[in-house]
Formats: C-alpha cells, sequence, structure tokens
C-alpha cells in the first residue's frame, strides 16, 4: 500500500495549474477524454455494423448473436479491470500500465478499420484488453496528484475528470457515428483508432507532470513468482490454443464457441470470489456478515447493468429500424442517441449531489437499500417504456413505420436517473462493507456486477434468438427488475442486520 509520505512528497511543479489543480489533471483530464471518446464512439456502432448486411458493408450477424456478441464485449472490458489493476501493482505501475494500455486499445481500434472478420474481432479482444489496463489504473492516478485523502483540492479534481469522461462520451458517438454510418464504417473504426493515438500522445507528453507515486510498482513480483506466472499463463495459453484449433480444424467452429465460455466465465467468476473471501478465516463474523449483505447489492447491481447496458445494443438497433431520425426535414444518423445519456449525466448529475445533501440535512434521505431498490424499479420501468415503444413501432401502419425519437429520450431519461441513483451510492457502499483484507480488491468486485449483468443478457439474446427485442423481451425484463425491486423492499431489513454498523 502506498505510504502517505510518498504520495505527498513526490508532486511535480507546484507553478501552474488546471483550473485550480495540478497540471497533472490536464493530462489525465485529456487522455480520459480521448480514451472515452474511442470507446463510446466505436460502441455506439458496433452492433449496427454486426448485424448490417453485408451487401451494406456489415458482418450481416442476426439481431440476437451481434446483441449477444456486444453484451459479452461489454463484459470482458469489465472483467479485464482485475488483472488490469493486479498488472499495475505486480509488474508495471499505475503510469506504465495506462501507456501500454492506451497502445493496445489504438492498435485494437485501427484492426477494427481493417476489413474482415478476423481483424475485427481481433481488434475487439485488443480493445478489451487495453481497457482492462487503462481504466483500473488512470483513476488512481487521479488521486496521486493530491496531497492524501483529505487534500480539499481532490474531490473537486475527480469532478473535473468525470467531465472528461462524459465529454469523450458525448462526442464519440457524433463523430464516429456520424463517420461510420454516413460515409464507411471502417473509417468510423479508424477515427476511433486516431481518438485514442490522440490520448495516448497526451499521455506520453503530459507524463512528466505526473506524480512520481504513478511509476511505483507497490508490490513486484518476485522472480520465482514471475516465473510460476509465466509457466501458468503459458500453459492455458496453449491449451485454449490447441482446443480451438481442433475446433476449427474439425470445421464446426463458430462465435457461439467463443460467447458461451466468456458468457459462462463472467457468471461464475463472481460467484467463486464471493465464496472465497465469505469463506476466508481471517474474517471475522462482522466481516463475513457485511459481506453477505453487500451480495444482495451485487445482485441488484447486476440486474440493473443487465438493462441498463443495452443502450447500446437492443436499444440501438430500435433507434436504426424503428426510430424517426429527423428533425425539420433534417437528418441525423441513429448513432447519435448513444450521446443522450451523457448529456442527462451531465445536467443531473449536480442535481443529485445537491438531492442527497438537502435530504439529510432534513434526515430524510434513503437509505442505501432503498436508493437500489428505487433504482431496479426505474430501469425496470424504462423497459416497459420500450415495450409500448416497440408496439407501437409494430402497430403504427406498416413494417416501414418509424417513432418518434421522444420514447428513446423519455427511455434513456428514465435510465439516467437510474444510474445516478445506484452508480455512485454503488461506489461508496463497496467501500463501506468492504473486509480491511480486500479493501482494494472490492472495487474491482463492484466492476464485476457489470460483467454478470451483460452475461446474463447475453445468455438470455443467445437462447431466445429472434425474439430479440420484440415487446415481450421487453416486458418480461422490465417486470423482473421491478418485482426483484420490491424483493430487496421487503427483505431491506434483513439486508440492513447484515451490514451491521453501515448505514
Amino acid at each position: 500500500m502506498a505510504s502517505t509520505t510518498l504520495e505527498t512528497g513526490t508532486q511535480p511543479g507546484q507553478g501552474r495549474t488546471f483550473f485550480g489543480h495540478p497540471r497533472g489533471l490536464a493530462t489525465l483530464f485529456m487522455t480520459e477524454m480521448w480514451e472515452r471518446f474511442s470507446f463510446y464512439g466505436m460502441r455506439a456502432v458496433l452492433v449496427l455494423y454486426l448485424v448490417a448486411e453485408t451487401a451494406d458493408g456489415g458482418l450481416g450477424y442476426p439481431l440476437a448473436a451481434g446483441a449477444a456478441i456486444y453484451s459479452v464485449y461489454n463484459a470482458t472490458v469489465y472483467l479485464l479491470t482485475l488483472p488490469g489493476g493486479w498488472v499495475a501493482d505486480r509488474f508495471w505501475g499505475p503510469r506504465k500500465t495506462v501507456a501500454i494500455g492506451g497502445g493496445v486499445i489504438m492498435t485494437g481500434h485501427f484492426l477494427l478499420a481493417v476489413p474482415g472478420k478476423a481483424s475485427f474481432f481481433g481488434g475487439l479482444a485488443l480493445i478489451a484488453v487495453g481497457s482492462g489496463l487503462l481504466k483500473a489504473n488512470i483513476s488512481t492516478m487521479v488521486g496521486h496528484l493530491y496531497n492524501g485523502p483529505n487534500d480539499p483540492r481532490r474531490d473537486g479534481g475527480f469532478t473535473v475528470f468525470y467531465m472528461g469522461i462524459n465529454l469523450g462520451a458525448l462526442l464519440g458517438p457524433l463523430a464516429i457515428g456520424t463517420l461510420a454510418q454516413s460515409v464507411n464504417w471502417h473509417l468510423g473504426f479508424a477515427l476511433a483508432g486516431l481518438g485514442m493515438a490522440l490520448g495516448l500522445g497526451q499521455f506520453l507528453l503530459g507524463s512528466r507532470h505526473l506524480s512520481d507515486h504513478s511509476a511505483v510498482v507497490n508490490h513486484p513480483v518476485t522472480p520465482a513468482e514471475r516465473s510460476a506466472i509465466i509457466r501458468k499463463v503459458g500453459t492455458w495459453l496453449a491449451l485454449a490454443a490447441l482446443f480451438y484449433s481442433a475446433v476449427l480444424l474439425s470445421g464446426h467452429f463458430s462465435i457461439d464457441w467463443v460467447l458461451w465460455p466468456l458468457t459462462i466465465a463472467g457468471i461464475a467468476i463472481p460467484v467463486l470470489v464471493f465464496t472465497r473471501i465469505t469463506r476466508d478465516r481471517d474474517l471475522d463474523a462482522a466481516e463475513r456478515s457485511k459481506v453477505r449483505g453487500y451480495i444482495w447489492f451485487f445482485v441488484i447491481a447486476a440486474a440493473f447493468w443487465m438493462i441498463y447496458d443495452q443502450a447500446g445494443s437492443t436499444l440501438n438497433i430500435f433507434a436504426a429500424k424503428h426510430t424517426d431520425t429527423s428533425v425539420l426535414g433534417w437528418h441525423f444518423p441513429s448513432s447519435w442517441f448513444q450521446s443522450i445519456n451523457a448529456i442527462y449525466v451531465m445536467a443531473l448529475a449536480p442535481v443529485f449531489a445537491w438531492l442527497w445533501v438537502w435530504l439529510a440535512k432534513r434526515a430524510k434521505n434513503p437509505t442505501t437499500t432503498m436508493k437500489f431498490a428505487f433504482a431496479l424499479l426505474v430501469i425496470g420501468a424504462s423497459f416497459l417504456v420500450m415495450m409500448l415503444a416497440m408496439a407501437a413501432a409494430l402497430t403504427g401502419g406498416g413494417a416501414g413505420t418509424k417513432v418518434t425519437p421522444l420514447w428513446l429520450a423519455v427511455v434513456y431519461l428514465i435510465q439516467t436517473v437510474g444510474e445516478l441513483t445506484l452508480s455512485p451510492v454503488g461506489l461508496s457502499v463497496t467501500t463501506k462493507l468492504a473486509p480491511t483484507k480486500y479493501a482494494s480488491q472490492m472495487m474491482g468486485v463492484w466492476f464485476l456486477a457489470v460483467t454478470s449483468g451483460n452475461c446474463v443478457a447475453a445468455v438470455l439474446q443467445l437462447l431466445l434468438g429472434e425474439a430479440t427485442g420484440s415487446t415481450w423481451y421487453f416486458a418480461s425484463q422490465g417486470l423482473l427488475a421491478i418485482v426483484l425491486g420490491a424483493v430487496l423492499v421487503a427483505c431491506r431489513k434483513k439486508v440492513v442486520r447484515l451490514m451491521g454498523d453501515v448505514h
């Protein structure tokens, strides 16, 4: 664990600042903005490219397969944040890990720009690996810029940094989506690569303004550990290569041979992690109880992300196929809908931050349990609205009927309200309920909820096939979320008891 002395005594230049913050924040702000530009821009057209007809330059997958590929990709990105943080702690340190991750992401995007399935899926794999390396460490480096956790500028610095995230998420779909849908899919992917190249260049040029602590390897591996790790990783990679070579040579290979193993792993890994933690004899009874309480929040979060992350898959396809994308005769690409969430977040996040403080002063701030339940009820309601939107599209007088974009605008607004209720609160409760022994690892466990939710979505999409995106598809998931929210409300007293002294 980093010492306070190291963190406070190695700040670079104290002269020029970035809006009153250390200059290194500008480097991290721009790096994250361009990385999010590339990530969300590519993601805005990913499923559209997957399901587009080959005659239109796409890959021609059925809707269900395209949505499942998207879900598994999204799940893998968050799954790899766990080893991404571990690599920084044991091998390279955050600064080097972020630089390498940025390079891997950039290479992946440029591979997407090369026509062909092999280059496409190779590019997706590289983006997922690079995102895991970068995402797990760049936020940590923001904290290194300040003089410990009590630095009065620290919260403001993270606020500025997260504005970079949303700015990138806003601009990416607008620029990359326009180029991909209006000109050429692969030029859009190339623009995503250029965005990451700009972010990586900014990071490398501005790294001298970062804290020296960002280059420190906290717990470097010993030579013996390094050899053992290389042997284990090499063995598993060799076995995987042999297995998939055999499947390929037998002529039975399909995308399902990749989707199903990753989906099962994304669901099984959290189960194994929680089993290991709850059976750890180093934990006392109170800590075990808190972990059992945390499992409730994890399951609710997974259900939430299962629906929320379909904004880029089933809802994105709805936008392309069933939504009128014109305003007063002016047409815009359907991928632009993917920027709406960023607009809502930037507009509503300050409101929610004020609201919780205002309610707390009046002793009316909802408990964590009720906030999670509310978020799940809200996300369920959003899919019931989608059910109505799909029904309107299918009964509007013909197969080519386009519904008003207000349907999606309302759905994304509802989902953003749920996100702002659950996501920040989830980060907070994770730190509060984490056993001391697992204090750092539990933040990675929180990201596994996103992985699990997306993997469950992939299972549904693979099993339901052509029914994916139907009215009852949206209705069933919306009702399931509402039922789970009601169960949490009914069991809230039990969950509160498990939480012990955490409220």
